[in-house]
């Protein structure tokens, strides 16, 4: 496990079970979650609260130029204790949720706000509430934050504010993203160049944020390689220059017409196989290449693992055959039979049933 100055280095998956356990029955305690821009902490936190069917408040104190947009206006009221006595009393601001939870208020890019509003955020963190108001029962505070190492616009958050609160660091993880991916209907093409260029998702202009905007502008056109001016225009403006290069090149070399998992499980292996590898695996040299079958085997297992499968005995022997392409090493065959293996649901776990996928699990023991 990795540790940076803001806690365990995680990705997507992790932090989701770690906020299971962070957020469950009255534990208050806020969560901040830091990372770079782009790597995907705000979608995190939504697709959290529609996953659990939790309310969700959006917040971005950046945004907030007078303390007043913190802690709300005051009103003059009676006294809750002697009703001839006047107090003043301060109305939530309307970035506060009304309903009650369980909900999480998110607080994006919190140390982005100014000093002063930071201060006045540390009574929020510590009793749920500013002055007047608290937030309803069943909520919870989730920030977001980019490091403080000299790369972002961010003020420094002191000791106090630091301890007020638990941290945790997210990383980008290239299959955990394809998973959300292809459950988001983003371009399939697209999904097949992260897993194929995983380490293009770290560039200051490319980031999971600018790959998903791309990827949803370049999905109106059939064919990209037809089209590869209008589509390096179009990703020049978004990403960085290596990356448009990467993609240019994966284009080029028509890897973006891998085919889909559902064509290989549906397959008619006696007529279809040589078709399929002939269009998929194999480079310019007749050789199989090791890129591409990597990358197929990671969208098989994304595939096989999404709520979209549903079993068939077709399937159980097509994945076989397949499995036992000549070429295919045998590190990778071991490592796709070890990760169906771990596939949760009955039906897909009826694929090890089949003897030439449990012998290669078999063998990696």
């Amino acid at each position: 496990m990795k540790i940076s100055n803001h806690g365990a280095v995680l990705n997507s998956d992790d932090i989701t079970t770690l906020l299971d356990h962070l957020l469950e029955g009255d534990n208050s305690l806020p969560v901040c979650i830091w990372g770079p821009h782009g790597v995907g902490k705000t979608e995190l936190v939504k697709d959290y609260c529609k996953t659990k069917g939790w309310n969700f408040a959006y917040c971005a104190p950046a945004q907030f130029e007078e303390m007043g947009d913190l802690h709300g206006m005051p009103e003059i009221c009676s006294s809750n204790n002697d009703p001839s006595s006047k107090v003043t009393k301060y109305i939530p601001p309307e970035w506060i949720p009304v309903s009650k939870g369980p909900g999480i208020l998110l607080l994006d890019d919190v140390n982005r706000a100014e000093d002063r509003i930071l201060r006045g955020l540390m009574q929020l963190f510590q009793t749920g509430g500013l002055f007047s108001w608290k937030l309803p029962p069943g909520w919870k505070i989730v920030c977001t934050a980019n490091p403080d190492n000299g790369l972002y616009s961010v003020t420094t958050l002191d000791d106090a504010m630091i301890t007020r609160m638990f941290h945790c660091s997210m990383e980008f993880n290239a299959k955990n993203w394809c998973a959300w991916a292809s459950e988001n209907g983003i371009d399939r093409r697209g999904i097949d160049f992260v897993l194929t260029y995983p380490e293009s998702v770290t560039g200051k202009k490319t980031t999971a944020r600018t790959l998903v905007q791309f990827f949803k502008l370049i999905s109106s056109i059939p064919d990209l390689k037809k089209e590869i001016i209008k589509v390096g225009i179009i990703a020049a403006g978004l990403l960085d220059d290596t990356t448009v290069s990467s993609f240019l090149s994966f284009v080029r070399e028509e890897l973006q017409e891998m085919i889909s998992p559902e064509e290989i499980l549906n397959a008619i292996f006696v007529t279809d196989i040589d078709f399929l590898i002939l269009k998929t695996l194999k480079g310019k040299d007749g050789h199989i290449r090791v890129d591409r079958i990597s990358t197929l085997c990671d969208r098989l297992l994304i595939y096989l693992n999404s709520g979209e499968y549903k079993f068939n005995e077709i399937h159980r022997d097509n994945l076989a055959k397949f499995i036992g392409i000549d070429g295919i090493p045998k590190d990778i065959k071991t490592r796709l039979g070890m990760e169906i293996s771990k596939i949760t649901g009955l039906e897909a776990r009826k694929l090890l049933k089949n003897k030439a996928i449990a012998n290669i699990l078999l063998a990696s023991l």
